[in-house]
């Protein structure tokens, strides 16, 4: 089983920025492909950024190019989201979640995975 632990959520003023983290536990050679996803209330989940555990290719939803960067500390079993000119719109839990099937792509479009984490809440808000 791999099990998956959000941190770094909270308030935030719009235009300014959060880091978030992914730490990976358990089986953590099951997967390759892992990613931040996002539900706002009343709306549905949808995938913000992946990247491949294997040779770093990553994808952006084009709601957030350019302002979010996701990376990855493989030695530390770590995925991060660096978020910068955080908008209102950008407000919800926010997922980390990972496949050992779905490519990068396919994965966030499809905002479906194996493996969650429990989510932490992202507000920005004046």
């Amino acid at each position: 089983q791999l099990q998956l632990v959000e941190s770094g959520g909270g308030l935030v003023q719009p235009g300014g920025s959060l880091r978030l983290s992914c730490a990976a536990s358990g089986f953590t050679r099951n997967y390759d492909a892992i990613g931040w996803f996002r539900q706002a209330p009343g709306k549905e989940r949808e995938g913000v950024s992946c990247i491949s555990s294997s040779d770093g290719n990553t994808y952006y939803a084009d709601s957030v190019k350019g302002r979010f960067t996701i990376s990855r500390d493989n030695a530390k079993n770590t995925v991060y989201l660096q978020m910068n000119s955080l908008k209102p719109e950008d407000t919800g839990v926010y997922y980390c979640a990972a496949d050992p099937t779905w490519g990068i792509q396919a994965m966030c479009i499809m905002a479906d995975a194996n493996y969650w984490g429990q989510g932490t809440q992202v507000t920005v808000s004046s």
